[in-house]
């Protein structure tokens, strides 16, 4: 615990602090690389609690569908589900809260998936021919042991019911043996060429398919690809039949009783073989071809990529297969065919069949198998079938599988809500979902899972591109929807064959969700789309039949920017991009330009909204001679003021939605004043229009155009302007006619009037290790030259951040009042003053007053965000409304009078500066004093790149700023003296969609989508680290294997031997030997005591030995505790067999023995 005091800061008389010492930014009346600080009255102290022992960064939780799924696996006795993806990724499932997601090293795609059993462990086959053993004993999995194949691609895995022994096919058609146990490779082969006929000349192609008999576990089936399929004897190590067909094999299943096998193939047929006739099979059937008669050849139709055939003792067998539909059949969608004696049931998907399962009552594969339930795994989906049902009803869900029903666009995190909210939010959701559902539990319930201790109300909200918007409870490391809301309800529906409409500006997705701002308390909801419009929601309880208030809002650039040679001297030749996209301006004629028109129109009738959240004001940009309103960057909404304020590149809005009137609709260069610190001029109307040929404006020409387009990629991709990642550049130094510039800006390539929306979740752009930026450098001083140099790059400046508070609008003001602070992409922020009426009746009727303040502060990069601390460190939150319900009524047909909450200040009379501004930019941090303005504290936060998301959060009950930059590094500051807490390079910034969905929220917590339909919640607080084991669900669970099924003595007798079969005696060394070193490489696991022999020294490798050798001595001992049971009832048999024979030998003489 450290103590700052100011004085000494400003005297000199201590050295500056660790955050300080960093900054290399001029404070106005600082001096470079040290931090101004301004003269307090009487010496302030903060005392700061927040230590780097504070703060540790690790994954928490992923929810979602795994992306581009590959491999399913099911665990029959302890019910969990195991899924692998193409880019290594496995997530094992169980009962709701059992969600645990693993990651190969390698990256390399998951082939197949294999659980032995009961047993909590995983084996893992990748594309890099390496196979791994999870332990799942444990809440976070590790890989105990692995296996690397150097000369043959694994093609199938396959584990016999409690057996230690694994078996490996591969591309060249052998088959290998592995000991699960040990991960040592067998000396046992089954080579290709003595599986089939030494007649055969053509290899039989790679293994597809490994089983073993549900008769003799010493007889194991191996499926070829080219159709051929061999019985191998696995104790005299030589083939019992073989079966031959001409068509490829893609899977093969037994029948229980072992007597007979099915084979799917690639014409779309089904054959059925029996053992006792081995040269044909004796059915052949086509399920989807249509019947042709005369002996005709069947129709073509498509492979039957998997079939599994399941008997039932009360019903006829299920015969379940995908694929195999008819060629002649077009825009069919992916199937699963269930038959079900004479009847075939297709269940038709929305998204291609990557696997599918049949859940069995029994894990033993030489009994009736009583399927109830098939598991399917589509690219984009996850579902389960019910067969015990005649109509195949689908299990709810309980995982969140549909994050990505649309593509996320944008996220936001609250953590620590009203703890109302949550049951409010679910119980107007809940009569929205659908029905028709299974009426039986989910049964995928493995695992145990308990609600930890230290837990509180979060919510997680996502905006997508259809324009709809989902709130999740995400409260204990859960996730699970509440409420969804679609915000296109508010707009007019497009007619079919009415054409685009008239000021459409995207091609698709013309609703996708840009911003959220969210007000926990009163319940308020804001958002902006990508049609530059914003639409205000309230929350009620109670339906509403009202028409919805729409505004139009006019924002116009109207800065006359200058050309200098120094300006393009170093700006290299650019070519052209490409032309606009479809529906811009260049289909309308000049007679035609387009005028304060908006993109989208409102619906103007009374609108039924039902309970939840209702619309009830639209603000929309509208078109400014000919062009298009540009997206919106930055948004606000203050329940207590009655204010919503937006900001996009050519200013700034401010909207009463409680008396529906527009405020401010400004310019960013006319909110300076005076106090402009580039001494930009404003264009003259009249000179824009009658310029003569041969002179041109630097807005209008391809220049500033595409200089725009090539600047900051924070401010262009991150904050919301219409800039194309891949946008070529163009000419540069050419003076174009004022008509030419016009044309240009119309219908021109220079200007696409929107970027086709595109979603956060497809987006991807390659971003530069470094982000400079010359125009504003070296100084921030007010000079002509300064102003030239740094204007002529930034042709617009864009408002980045706005923030309500109750502040000091002018410099040394004694109250406090209402204000806007505004951040621009210059690294300007300014400061609005609003003043509001004071009765809740005046606040009704009269006007509220804006004006900006004339206040001015400077920061390098475009700024990022805003907060407010008091004088003892702690957060001020901005003030606000009590949630009231617009539509319910008093007794006295009333409506509820509004109780705002404000927060002032900690502060004595005495004292000359009652609280700090913290504002952060993409390059810096700063914190000024109220109301002197002083700059107490400045930290570059980084030089080489850039700052993406920045928020003042709350961690171990202080304050703190969170900072994710461009080049993957996440970063803490301690509040207010800047002191770097925490600086780890975690995430790289791979595409747009992190950067578009990072998010931090209190209680050291963040989130962003890491695939297109996954989000990953990470946490940097030490404290929540150490709980994390707590909260996390257990993935395996003691339970017993049941028991095998009374076979009778006659199926004891006749029905094969395979309970006598020893594989450790035909696998193990001493039979079979030691397998070629050079085949396959044994590589120790992390998770292994070999592993962690290796891991580095140290108080942490000391206690995570300490941790594996507690696990492997709890598995040793309840092996031992089972060996002694088995031992005692060894015993007692013996005992009881003596015992027999004594009582038969007794009354016997010698000689009749």
């Amino acid at each position: 615990m450290k103590k700052f005091n100011f004085r000494k800061v400003l005297d000199g008389l201590t050295a500056s602090s660790p955050g300080s010492a960093s900054g290399t930014s001029t404070c106005p009346g600082g001096t470079t690389g040290v931090p101004a600080v301004g003269v307090a009255p009487k010496e302030t102290e903060v005392q700061e609690t927040l230590a780097s022992e504070n703060f540790q960064i690790c994954k928490t939780v992923r929810h979602g569908f795994p992306y581009q799924p590959t491999a399913l696996a099911f665990d029959p006795v302890q019910k969990i589900v195991a899924i692998g993806t193409r880019t290594g990724g496995v997530r094992i499932l169980g009962r709701p809260g059992v969600d645990c997601y693993c990651q190969h090293d390698s990256e390399a795609a998951v082939l197949q998936l294999q659980f032995p059993i009961n047993e909590g462990a995983l084996v893992t086959a990748c594309a890099d021919d390496t196979l791994h053993l999870w332990n799942l004993r444990q809440k976070r999995p590790a890989i105990l042991h692995s296996l690397k194949f150097n000369r043959e691609r694994i093609t199938f895995c396959h584990i016999p019911f409690q057996s230690k022994w694994l078996y490996v096919g591969t591309e060249r058609g052998n088959t290998h043996v592995v000991n699960i146990e040990s991960f040592i490779l067998s000396g046992y082969i089954i080579m290709w060429n003595k599986a089939i006929e030494l007649a055969t000349k053509t290899h039989p192609g790679p293994v597809v398919h490994l089983s073993d008999s549900p008769r003799d576990e010493g007889k194991m089936l191996i499926g070829f690809e080219s159709g051929t399929v061999v019985l191998w004897d696995l104790r005299a190590k030589k083939p019992d039949f073989r079966f031959y067909y001409d068509e490829a094999i893609h899977s093969v299943s037994w029948h229980h009783e072992g007597k007979q096998f099915m084979c799917s193939h690639s014409d779309g047929s089904l054959t059925m073989w029996n053992l006792k006739n081995t040269a044909k099979p004796f059915q052949i059937t086509f399920p989807h071809a249509k019947s042709q008669r005369d002996g005709k050849k069947p129709d073509p139709c498509k492979p039957i990529l998997k079939v599994e055939y399941k008997t039932s003792r009360s019903s006829e067998p299920f015969i379940i297969f995908s694929g195999g539909l008819s060629y002649d059949k077009a825009g069919r969608r992916p199937s699963l065919t269930i038959m079900h004696g004479k009847s075939i049931t297709v269940l038709e998907m929305d998204h291609p069949i990557v696997e599918f399962l049949t859940l069995c009552e029994t894990p033993y594969p030489n009994e009736f198998q009583e399927p109830y339930a098939v598991v399917v795994l589509l690219e984009k989906d996850f579902i389960v079938v019910d067969l015990t049902q005649s109509h195949f009803p689908i299990f709810e869900n309980p995982y969140p599988m549909d994050i990505h029903e649309s593509p996320v666009t944008c996220t936001a995190y609250f953590a620590d809500c009203p703890p109302e909210l949550i049951p409010a939010l679910y119980s107007v959701g809940a009569k929205h979902k659908k029905q028709g559902y299974s009426n039986k539990e989910w049964p995928v319930s493995g695992g145990t899972w308990t609600l930890g201790a230290q837990t509180y109300p979060e919510i997680i909200i996502t905006g997508h591109a259809d324009g709809s918007i989902k709130f999740w409870d995400g409260s204990a490391i859960t996730l699970e929807m509440l409420y969804k809301l679609k915000t296109s309800k508010v707009f007019e529906k497009q007619k079919v064959g009415e054409g685009k409409q008239v000021a459409e500006i995207v091609e698709e997705d013309p609703y996708a969700i840009q911003m959220i701002s969210w007000c926990p308390e009163s319940r308020i909801l804001c958002v902006t789309g990508i049609s530059a419009h914003v639409i205000l929601y309230r929350f009620s309880k109670h339906e509403a039949t009202t028409e919805i208030v729409s505004l139009e809002v006019r924002l116009q650039n109207d800065v006359e920017d200058i050309i200098t040679p120094e300006a393009t001297e170093n700006i290299s030749p650019y070519t052209e991009p490409s032309q606009p996209i479809t529906g811009s301006p260049s289909n309308v004629s000049p007679e035609g330009i387009k005028d304060s028109i908006p993109c989208l129109k409102v619906k103007s009738r009374p609108v039924r909204m039902p309970q939840g959240y209702q619309a009830e004001l639209v603000i929309q940009l509208v078109w400014v001679d000919g062009e298009p309103p540009q997206q919106i960057a930055s948004l606000a909404v203050n329940s207590a003021y009655g204010l919503v304020a937006f900001g996009n590149s050519n200013g700034l809005a401010v909207v009463d939605f409680i008396q529906k009137t527009v405020l401010l609709s400004m310019g960013t260069i006319d909110l300076y004043g005076s106090s402009d610190p580039y001494l930009r001029q404003l264009r003259s109307p009249r000179r824009s229009k009658q310029l003569p040929a041969g002179l041109s404006e630097l807005s209008d020409s391809p220049v500033s155009l595409e200089l725009e387009r090539c600047k900051s990629p924070t401010s262009d991709n991150v904050n919301g302007h219409c800039t194309s990642p891949t946008s070529q550049p163009c000419s540069t130094g050419k003076r174009v006619s004022a008509t030419e510039g016009a044309k240009l800006n119309r219908w021109g390539p220079s200007r696409p009037p929107f970027r086709k929306a595109q979603s956060a979740a497809c987006m991807e752009i390659s971003l530069p290790a470094s982000h400079t930026e010359e125009s504003r450098d070296n100084s921030f001083s007010r000079s002509r030259s300064s102003s030239v140099s740094s204007i002529d790059k930034e042709s617009k400046e864009t408002i980045t951040a706005l923030y309500f508070m109750d502040s000091y609008g002018r410099k040394n003001d004694g109250t406090l009042s209402p204000c806007l602070w505004v951040g621009t992409s210059l690294g300007v922020v300014l400061v609005i003053s609003l003043n509001l009426p004071s009765g809740e009746e005046q606040r009704q009727s009269e006007p509220v007053m804006v004006a900006p303040s004339g206040t001015v502060l400077m920061l390098k990069g475009a700024v990022l965000t805003f907060s407010s601390v008091d004088c003892a460190g702690g957060l001020i939150h901005p003030p606000y409304e009590v949630w009231r319900d617009p539509n319910s009524m008093d007794d006295n047909e009333k409506p509820r009078k509004r109780k705002l909450v404000t927060f002032s200040p900690s502060s004595s009379q005495d004292m000359g500066d009652y609280h700090f501004a913290v504002i952060c930019s993409e390059k810096q941090a700063k914190v000024y004093s109220l109301p002197s303005q002083n700059c107490l504290y400045a930290h570059s936060i980084t030089e080489s790149s850039f700052v993406l998301r920045a928020d003042v959060v709350t961690v171990c009950n202080s304050v703190c700023l969170a900072c994710f930059c461009a080049n993957g590094h996440i970063m803490t500051l301690s509040l207010p003296s800047l002191r770097p807490m925490l600086d780890v390079n975690y995430l790289p910034l791979t595409d747009m969609r992190i950067a578009r969905t990072f998010c931090f929220t209190n209680g050291g917590q963040a989130l962003f989508l890491s695939s297109p339909t996954e989000v990953q919640r990470i946490t940097f607080s030490q404290e929540m680290c150490e709980n994390l084991q707590d909260m996390l669900g257990e993935l395996f669970t003691p339970v017993e294997t049941p028991e095998a099924q009374n076979r009778g003595f006659l199926k004891g007798l006749f029905g094969g031997s395979g309970q006598t079969f020893d594989r450790e005696e035909l696998f193990g060394e001493a039979a079979a030997g030691k397998a070629s070193r050079s085949l396959a490489q044994h590589i120790p696991g992390p998770g292994s005591m070999e592993g962690m022999k290796a891991a580095a020294g140290g108080v942490v490798g000391d206690l995570a030995r300490a941790r594996i050798a507690l696990d492997e001595r709890g598995q040793r001992l309840g092996e031992l505790e089972d060996r002694t049971a088995a031992m005692m009832g060894s015993a007692e048999s013996f005992s009881k067999h003596a015992h027999e024979l004594m009582l038969k030998c007794k009354d016997k003489k010698w000689y009749q023995l």
